[in-house]
């Protein structure tokens, strides 16, 4: 079974709003939104996290060329240290929705909590990403763009090897931080998960 094309099931223009990014060491955490045609349907659209690196890159390039309207914003480690980074991914997903260039009646968020600073309605939506297609689409790019980004990031630091995990806490990551400290990019709020002390 497929996913959803639409919540409101009439002609509301809905935008899918999805993150990428929260459970890294390092890095900015990545926001989209996406205003899908009506009535869109892609078979290979799904949650990001089930699909492989080939499948997303082809889909974010479906996306982009199919997409009403879509946007991504990055927000900094600085900022996810200033303001947590839950409230940076919701951060993220507001400027993301104010960035598009048409504006939609009814905003899908993926997951369970949103501080609403848009102006329109919204409706959060658990494991989103799973269900309703322009979520998926989100999630997509989110996590397309965010990877460019720490590979991008990978050839000042390639000792962490983030090309490969992303900035996520891997124990060859975590042994890393143990070694080689942590650079400017590191959440410095965030915790190595494993039993070894690192001193922040």
């Amino acid at each position: 079974m497929g996913l959803e094309s639409s919540y409101s099931k009439n002609q509301t223009i809905e935008c899918g709003c999805d993150e990428a990014g929260r459970g890294s060491l390092c890095g900015a955490v990545f926001a989209s939104a996406v205003i899908l045609p009506p009535d869109y349907h892609n078979s290979k659209l799904n949650d990001s996290k089930q699909l492989s690196h080939k499948i997303r890159e082809q889909l974010r390039e479906q996306i982009i060329k199919e997409a009403i309207s879509y946007s991504v914003v990055a927000i900094s480690a600085e900022v996810i240290d200033q303001i947590n980074i839950l409230n940076a991914s919701i951060k993220g997903m507001n400027e993301a929705v104010l960035k598009l260039t048409v504006k939609p009646e009814l905003l899908l968020i993926d997951g369970n909590r949103f501080k609403n600073e848009t102006g329109i309605p919204y409706k959060c939506i658990v494991k989103g990403d799973g269900k309703y297609l322009s979520i998926a689409a989100a999630s997509i790019l989110a996590k397309t763009f965010r990877d460019d980004y720490m590979t991008e990031l990978d050839l000042e630091f390639p000792e962490y090897n983030w090309k490969t995990n992303k900035g996520y806490p891997t124990l060859e990551h975590q042994e890393a931080i143990l070694k080689h400290g942590r650079t400017p990019y590191h959440r410095k709020t965030f915790q190595i998960k494993n039993q070894l002390k690192l001193e922040f």
